[in-house]
């Protein structure tokens, strides 16, 4: 059925890059959404009326803010698919990381609001009219929500969307809110106590959970945090699969969007190159990267000398230095410069986040270690962190 949605709604269906077609993507979304989120809550709030029910009339309204939220959601994806202006340089892509914020903060009034009222019905608790009827219409949303559950959740990972994946996320809680809701239901036939307030009790924590975690994630997305560690790695593999490049180090990736990434790194390269073949390089590297990964990448080059022995000794002393401080330690863009008794160590030191260490205790081990190797240079340190 998705697929069968997504061909004939969305054109160009698999060139998810393109801005055009994910805001179709959001519009199917949104308009398959609507419909159902629109007739489940006239469902519900019918059934729930006859019965008596506040957990069936507090699972309505949460379908009626699910229709508000596919409202957002749509806006959401038409507004990100704007093309970038004088204004917004890099396009309007993490307007899907807001409208991410806005539906998780729904879904966190609905927690919240469902909590209110669940716990009333706890303190004053109402009798529940049990109905087959009833029943029935509940399974028969249970069947909805977990195919639109389904639905946005393959949609959302086909062209990695957040919001498509908030609205996944939301409609799984229905699942599980209308489920909730039949225990209490059934539970009406045998006992008086207020199971129907308790139930709605408990879904409303489950849905204030989801709210903030989303909350969470999307707000790490908004302050910046690193791509993952799989496209980070595939990216450095691909870069030093050219046999002319010896090393790559500082990479660093900007998100503007799911489709707008913007980077940089340093690559090491033999001193001994042509400032023509170092351009060519670096500008190959670049290219490649684009087609691959999609990624606007500027590289900076750093020259270094692999034949000269002293270097090459000093080095290997001050990475085993290093790492004896640290595992997570590394050095790159190690050289040797100046000349006769104004020679200097100069390189850049990465340290892991977990170090408690000062920068004058580093130098200080690494100094010591290059004396007792006989080496009185003057060290040069550029501390960075991973």
């Amino acid at each position: 059925m998705t697929e069968f949605l997504v061909k004939k709604f969305v054109k160009n269906c698999n060139d998810i890059e393109n801005a055009g077609v994910r805001q179709s993507y959001g519009a199917l979304s949104s308009a398959v959404g609507l419909i159902s989120n629109i007739f489940l809550f006239l469902l519900k709030y019918i059934m729930g009326t006859l019965s008596g029910s506040i957990s069936i009339i507090s699972d309505a309204f949460n379908n009626l803010s699910d229709s508000g939220g596919c409202v957002v959601t749509f806006l959401g994806c038409k507004m990100a698919s704007k093309p970038a202006d004088k204004n917004h340089p890099f396009g309007h892509g993490r307007i899907e990381y807001l409208t991410s914020l806005i539906l998780s903060a729904i879904i966190v009034i609905v927690g919240f609001e469902l909590f209110k009222s669940s716990a009333g019905k706890i303190s004053e608790p109402q009798p529940v009219h049990f109905s087959a009827a009833v029943l029935v219409s509940l399974v028969f949303s249970i069947g909805v929500k977990l195919w639109l559950s389904l639905f946005n959740m393959k949609l959302g990972r086909k062209i990695n969307s957040v919001v498509l994946t908030a609205t996944a996320e939301d409609s799984r809680n229905d699942v599980i809110a209308t489920s909730a809701t039949i225990i209490a239901l059934i539970s009406s036939l045998f006992t008086d106590f207020p199971i129907d307030g308790i139930m709605g009790l408990l879904v409303s924590v489950f849905i204030l959970k989801t709210g903030l975690e989303i909350i969470r994630d999307t707000v790490d997305e908004l302050i910046g945090k690193p791509v993952s560690s799989e496209i980070s790695s595939s990216i450095k593999s691909t870069i030093l699969s050219d046999s002319d490049i010896i090393d790559v180090h500082d990479l660093v990736i900007h998100n503007y969007g799911i489709t707008k990434m913007l980077g940089s790194c340093h690559i090491e390269l033999r001193s001994d190159r042509s400032f023509k073949e170092v351009h060519e390089i670096a500008d190959r590297t670049e290219h490649i990267i684009q087609e691959k990964f999609n990624i606007s990448l500027t590289i900076h080059t750093d020259p270094i000398d692999i034949d000269d022995e002293q270097t090459l000794m000093y080095r290997k002393i001050v990475k085993s230095a290093a790492i004896s401080l640290n595992m997570g330690f590394s050095i790159h863009d190690f050289r040797i410069s100046g000349c006769d008794a104004d020679k200097s160590i100069v390189f850049d030191l990465i340290i892991p986040y977990d170090s408690r260490m000062s920068h004058d205790e580093i130098k200080k081990h690494i100094d010591s270690e290059l004396k007792a190797h006989g080496c009185n240079y003057n060290t040069i340190i550029t501390f960075d962190h991973e």
